[in-house]
């Protein structure tokens, strides 16, 4: 297990993690050569990914099978004129090809720049235009391809269009051309070989307010990494690990390539259009997958199921980020597997420095504690350390040194950068606060924090009391000015079939929530719609129903 290359695989507290846990940085890391490669030759045989879809097609591939597949995508990219520095798009969603074509892209030293096949038109052109991309890798599908087709005709600079699995009109075709080319790729050297502080990995940030930014890490950031694999998800070399994501989004950095493949695990990717809870299931138990992590949603959906008719008697670690978990799903979840979910917290612009590790005992609705190595702190306006209880800014101090994991910095723009990271200090940009042993817990994002009757609410805990609520398939919580008290809780709800909006709902709810949680933080306004507003990752657009509200 190369963890141990970089830090102990192993350690016998919390304290002991805490204290000891140190990640060794070599000059010029390349992920490619030093884990791929190095694991390739010395256990060639490995399992590196199973890979199966829907439609019944599963492929084994080793790491040896990565290395060669990778070594051929970079010899085909380097033909293309793709080298060091210049940045490539893929639109991937769940192909097994992603992992070949962005491994070769880190041996070539080019930046990996992962994105959804739900983008529109403006979507590629403000990406393309941004990051100045000379090549998009995308799934052969006309709903994808057509639409980079359209945005190309405004994009000179876009010099190649590659297609994955199937033929495209003016496209070079992968499957095709990737067989012209030698498996042996040698590692660069002079000016063309990578060091450290070159970007490796690209992604823009789908924010709920503005224009995404360019968040952009380093040559280093795999090795933050073994944080979030090693010590969160509590892989080692025997371990099967599935995180559901797609490989547009920055979930795939955390658990579907850099800290797995760094622990020696074998990836599962289960590629699918659509999710089904049973289908989901039946691969877990076929599989004998020991190491799961989903968004609370997913769970939501699984535990409706009846678990005990799957075998998942492999299955001993599950893992859980990315939205409140709802003291319900953990209860069902582990009455159902006797696992208890382990959450864990971080941003795109890190890797996991937050969670309930293997040493910490879960308690719901927290994060966890701070991860070795992350000065975590909450901080009043003047950064000033908060005394337990008390809310505050989430920042991650890096006066003494950056963590390894943290980002490089947003790309070309560093303006914002230091909006967000001075004199010593990143704001994460959250509201959070630790209670008496430490333990971190989530408030909500600083601008979506109401502050009513002097009262600081945040929308996370309203909206995961509501959730609790038969009738409410989503909801989003939000602040309406008032002249009394400031602002008053507004909370924006979904209705689960079956459910017709009402008063006398709007009360049943109301009650719900002064049961659940504090009365003060009841939404005084209650408003049903069809759907919510939400950025192309899913994240809801609070920033949009205030926007809505104050033009009524």
């Amino acid at each position: 297990m190369l963890v141990d290359k970089y830090t102990k695989s192993s350690y016998e507290s919390y304290e002991d993690f805490l204290e000891n846990c140190k990640i060794k940085v070599p000059d010029n890391f390349n992920f490619g050569f030093d884990i791929v490669d190095v694991t390739a030759d010395a256990t060639p045989n490995k399992k590196a990914m199973i890979w199966c879809n829907e439609e019944g097609d599963e492929r084994t591939f080793t790491f040896d099978d990565i290395k060669r597949q990778s070594n051929k995508a970079a010899n085909f990219f380097k033909a293309l004129g793709i080298k060091k520095g210049d940045a490539v798009m893929l639109m991937l969603k769940r192909r097994f090809e992603y992992w070949f074509c962005i491994v070769a892209l880190h041996k070539i030293g080019a930046i990996a720049i992962p994105a959804t096949h739900l983008l529109k038109v403006k979507d590629i052109k403000y990406r393309v235009e941004s990051a100045d991309i000379k090549m998009i890798l995308s799934a052969a599908e006309p709903r994808i391809t057509d639409v980079v087709d359209e945005a190309k005709k405004d994009l000179p600079g876009l010099k190649h269009l590659v297609s994955i699995h199937g033929k495209v009109d003016g496209w070079l075709e992968y499957n095709k051309e990737i067989e012209k080319y030698s498996d042996v790729f040698p590692r660069p050297a002079g000016k063309d070989a990578t060091v450290n502080d070159d970007i490796m990995l690209l992604y823009f940030t789908s924010g709920t307010t503005g224009m995404p930014k360019m968040v952009c890490h380093d040559n280093t950031y795999p090795l933050g990494h073994i944080l979030t694999a090693r010590f969160w998800q509590n892989l080692d070399d025997t371990s099967i690990h599935l995180t559901v994501a797609d490989t547009g989004w920055a979930k795939t950095a955390w658990g579907k390539i850099y800290g797995q493949w760094i622990c020696g695990a074998c990836l599962f990717t289960y590629d699918f259009e659509r999710f089904h809870p049973k289908d989901l299931m039946e691969k877990l138990a076929k599989h004998g997958v020991t190491s799961f992590c989903a968004p609370p949603t997913v769970y939501r959906h699984l535990i409706k199921e009846d678990i005990s008719k799957y075998d998942l008697s492999k299955l001993k670690y599950a893992e859980t980020a990315g939205e409140p978990l709802n003291p319900e799903v953990f209860h069902q979840f582990k009455k159902a597997t006797g696992l208890e979910l382990k959450e864990g917290f971080g941003q795109t612009e890190t890797v996991v420095f937050a969670a309930t590790f293997p040493w910490i005992e879960p308690r719901l609705g927290s994060m966890g504690k701070p991860a070795a190595g992350w000065d975590v702190d909450i901080v009043d306006d003047e950064n000033n350390p908060c005394e337990a209880g008390e809310e505050g800014h989430f920042v991650i101090r890096t006066g003494k040194s950056k963590p390894v994991g943290l980002f490089h910095g947003y790309y070309r723009d560093e303006a914002l950068l230091k909006s967000v990271w001075s004199n010593g200090i990143y704001d994460t940009g959250d509201v959070a606060f630790k209670d008496e042993d430490g333990y971190l817990w989530f408030v909500g994002r600083s601008d979506d924090v109401i502050k009513s009757s002097g009262y600081r609410i945040g929308p996370f805990e309203v909206e995961s009391a509501l959730i609790e609520h038969p009738c409410v398939l989503e909801c989003a919580i939000t602040g309406v000015p008032d002249d009394e008290r400031g602002a008053v809780v507004k909370a924006t709800v979904v209705l689960a079939k079956g459910y017709e909006p009402s008063d006398k709902l709007i009360a049943e709810l109301q009650e719900h929530v002064k049961k659940v949680t504090a009365p003060y933080k009841y939404p005084r306004i209650i408003e049903f719609v069809k759907e919510l507003p939400k950025t192309i990752s899913g994240k809801i657009r609070r920033v949009e129903i205030r926007e809505t509200d104050s033009n009524k």
